[in-house]
Parts: C-alpha cells; structure tokens; sequence
C-alpha cells in the first residue's frame, strides 16, 4: 500500500550507510539511495564573482517595459 511519507537520513559514515541499508531490507520496505553531486568548482566562482559585482554596483538594470528592446526582440 502506498504512504506519503519520506524519511531522509543523512548517515555520517558508510558503517552507518550500511546499516540503514540492512535495516530497511530487512523490513522488505522498497528504497533508494540518491547520490548528493557537488556544483562544479568554476561554476561556483563565477556565481561567487557574479555576487561581489553586484554588491559593488556592476550591473545593469533593466526597466520591463524596455526588456524585449533589451534582448533585440523588438
């Protein structure tokens, strides 16, 4: 029978992986594991670029009326 329920754990270490793993097979309860990926190291500098510029004022504002011109839509 389907539930709505989610429990998200967050094991420190793989002995802890492992027995989250054997205490839910053992319980015959269906679960997957999803892998947490890391943000790509340049992509993370020109976001942390991108923020500095606009806290020192580098950037453009554009009014909505002027956003089709802007983009060469017009």
């Amino acid at each position: 029978m389907p539930t709505e329920n989610l429990f998200i754990a967050h094991p420190e270490n793989k002995e802890q992986v492992n027995a989250l793993k054997a205490f839910v097979k053992a319980l015959k309860i269906k679960f997957e594991v999803a892998s947490v990926k890391e943000y790509n190291p340049n992509f993370v500098a020109k976001i942390q670029k991108s923020k500095k510029e606009i806290e020192g004022g580098k950037f453009t504002r554009i009014e909505k009326e002027d956003l089709q011109q802007f983009l060469g839509m017009k």
